[in-house]
């Protein structure tokens, strides 16, 4: 029950935080910071005694839930899902600390709905039941509404409510989806059933699976986000606080990559091979829109906002190319863009707490009486571009490299955006330290350096050792796992031109 008593930790720490403020000002922080603490050793340790988690998909508890329609409370864990689980409590870590001093109102409630949404993540992470699956979502979301609607900026209600209502409606297409899939299980075998593993052996009609796969691929895009679902993020990011924005950025996006993996192409790997063009296509539209408007932006938080776009496009376009070096690519820049994201929102956080405003236009020269933040932001934004040395840098080389065996021309046009990635992020960098003076500030504190230097330490360690991410993966390829197992019909595979590498494979 160890992935059950990591989600109780987290959800019952916020509540004590929440609770306990009332009497002990200034203790809900505290709380908070102990219980992420505990449950990342409790991970740690968990993953220590059980290294098999790594190379098979291990499941940890099942217990009977609704009898009657088949639902159990079933959870499990790989090696993906450690990785993410294991981001998510570091990112909750760096949440509670650059929340430390910026909230002063009902902070404890703000910290319990904090850890709740943490909680909902990690069973995101790591639900094997379809039903489970959805609770789980839908707990994550509802307490990041409220982070946004209360302790928000000047249009926080606006930005909540828009992204309340696009994540509703996505994910009801995906309940519909998921109900239908339990509704033809009934039919195949009289019982009801959301297990994971049940339902990926059903055998479906091509056309059904189409619809199907639809309903789940829209519900993930949006949270990934992917153009046109990307219309909700800019807003949520720039009215969130700062923990929300890392949160947001850091893991809410994650739950979308994962939820591609793990549902889009694991239950429908046929459909989803079908798909694969018009998903490309998608990617690289989205990588080179978000980095147009990227540049076009004078608020620090919406500049970033639009670059989590283009970066996640990355992920997109290497996950359905259906090639292990891509899909080995998506996951490193998943954690990437993970750890550099939510680093740039950290530091857009300490510089409104200093400047009360995002607006590029009225900064400049910050770099003379504030170097070391200077210094930080310098290589954040580095890493944002990929320059080599940090995981940025090899996940996107490894994804495209890996989609250029299969779709060359969408690779040229999407190697495009990173060139805009590093047009914007000098652009960023340059009008808020560089150039005349407008501004003295107060450089980074103790607890400020802590968070950066953690941040800068892990996106250096792994773009160094890169192998500490992927060594977990070499029996964990999506692509051969397929092949293997003869889920895609080998007619379907040599009917698709953009399907060569398969068929390679294949023979």
């Amino acid at each position: 029950m160890i992935l059950t008593q990591i989600i109780l930790v987290l959800f019952i720490g916020g509540f004590l935080a929440w609770r306990i403020e009332l009497q002990r000002p200034q203790s809900a922080r505290w709380i908070s910071l102990i219980a992420i603490v505990f449950s990342f050793v409790l991970l740690i340790s968990f993953a220590n005694d059980n290294h098999e988690i790594f190379y098979q998909y291990v499941q940890i508890s099942q217990l009977p839930w609704i009898t009657k329609f088949g639902i159990h409370y079933a959870m499990g864990i790989d090696s993906l899902s450690f990785i993410l689980i294991a981001l998510t409590l570091f990112l909750g870590l760096v949440c509670v600390l650059v929340s430390w001093q910026e909230i002063t109102e009902n902070i404890g409630f703000y910290y319990f709905n904090l850890m709740a949404s943490i909680a909902g993540i990690v069973g995101v992470f790591c639900a094997t039941d379809l039903f489970l699956f959805f609770f789980f979502w839908e707990v994550m979301l509802l307490p990041m509404t409220a982070l946004i609607a209360i302790w928000g900026h000047e249009h926080r209600h606006y930005a909540a409510i828009k992204f309340f209502i696009f994540t509703q409606v996505s994910s009801l297409l995906m309940l519909f989806a998921i109900i239908a899939l339990a509704l033809i299980n009934l039919q195949h075998t009289g019982v009801w059933s959301f297990d994971y593993f049940v339902l990926q052996k059903l055998s479906i009609d091509s056309q059904t699976e189409y619809y199907l796969m639809l309903g789940f691929f829209i519900a993930f895009a949006v949270k990934l986000p992917s153009f046109p679902f990307h219309t909700w993020l800019p807003d949520a990011h720039t009215q969130a606080p700062t923990a929300g924005s890392v949160l947001l950025a850091g893991v809410l996006l994650k739950t979308g990559a994962y939820g591609l993996i793990r549902f889009v192409l694991g239950l429908f790997p046929e459909a989803s091979l079908e798909f694969a063009n018009i998903a490309v296509w998608l990617a690289v539209i989205s990588i080179l829109y978000g980095a147009k408007l990227a540049f076009a932006q004078t608020d620090f938080k919406r500049l970033v906002a639009y670059s989590s776009i283009s970066h996640m496009g990355f992920v997109m376009l290497a996950l359905f190319s259906f090639e292990q070096v891509a899909y080995h690519g998506a996951l490193l820049v998943i954690v990437a863009h993970g750890l550099s994201s939510a680093a740039l929102f950290t530091m857009a956080g300490m510089m409104y707490s200093r400047l009360h405003s995002r607006d590029l236009s009225t900064m400049g020269g910050l770099f003379s009486s504030a170097p070391r933040m200077g210094g930080m932001l310098l290589a954040f934004v580095a890493a944002a571009f990929g320059l080599p040395g940090l995981v940025n840098f090899v996940g996107e080389f490894l994804s495209l490299t890996g989609a250029f065996k299969v779709y060359p021309l969408q690779v040229i046009l999407a190697a495009i955006g990173l060139i805009g990635s590093a047009i914007y992020g000098m652009y960023l960098f340059q009008q808020s330290f560089q150039g005349k003076v407008q501004h003295q500030i107060i450089d980074l504190d103790t607890r400020e350096l802590f968070i950066c230097s953690s941040l800068l330490l892990l996106l250096l360690l792994f773009g160094l050792f890169p192998e500490l991410i992927l060594n977990h993966f070499q029996e964990y390829s999506m692509s051969y796992d397929l092949i293997s197992n003869d889920v895609i019909s080998h007619d379907l595979l040599n009917s698709l031109s953009t399907s060569q590498t398969y068929v390679e494979l294949l023979s």
